[in-house]
Formats: structure tokens, sequence, C-alpha cells
């Protein structure tokens, strides 16, 4: 069946649904779960480049979410002894981060929602 289940999420109440669902296919298949965070890029490059406190700031956020996400994650799959790991892509749009992950993780399966914090 499956070996590695690729979970996106961001964090929002409709990646954690799709977590529930991706906990429980990981477990009837006996696969381990990649939860991955993707970590959009700072918006403003090259603007105020003489200050860097914007994108240390950008990234502590960006660091926060991931944290965040993946501890409801962990948690989800902890109650069904489903084995976890992370992984955050940085300065990746979301969408080929997660292919990206996919592909370099030898992910057979992905499960995610259908929109997340941004809609």
């Amino acid at each position: 069946m499956f070996s590695k289940i690729l979970m996106p999420t961001d964090g929002s109440d409709s990646s954690l649904a799709a977590a529930d669902r991706a906990v429980e296919l990981a477990r009837l298949a006996g696969a381990r779960l990649l939860a991955v965070y993707v970590q959009e890029p700072y918006p403003y490059t090259g603007v105020g480049a003489a200050s860097s406190t914007g994108l240390n700031e950008h990234l502590a956020q960006e660091q926060r979410r991931a944290a965040g996400a993946f501890e409801r994650v962990r948690q989800l799959a902890g109650s069904k002894g489903v084995p976890f790991e992370t992984a955050v892509l940085e300065w990746a749009a979301p969408a080929e981060g997660i292919v990206e992950a996919a592909r370099s993780s030898g992910t057979d399966q992905i499960v995610m929602a259908s929109r997340g914090r941004s809609g």
C-alpha cells in the first residue's frame, strides 16, 4: 500500500482536518507520516535591503507557525502510534515546495486540505 505519506500543513483548521485523515490512513497502511511546512519567501526582498530586521522577523514568525502546525500534527500522530517526521522548506511557493518534498522524500501518497491559511 503506502510506506510514506506526505501531509502539508500551515497550521490552519483545514490542514488539521486533513492531518486527521492522513494519520488514520498512515495507521491503517503502517506508513510513516511526513508533515511539511512550506515557508513562503520574504515578500519585501530588495526593498530596504540595508536593514535585515524585517527579514529576521519574517523568518522568526514562519518558524513559530511551523512549530505550532507540527505540534498539532505530532499530537494526532502520537495518539495513533504513527511514526512522524517533519520538514520545513524555505523560500518556495507552497505548491512548488509540496511537489519538491514529495519527489525528494520518496513519498507515495499526499493528503492535504483544499485550502489553508490564505484560502
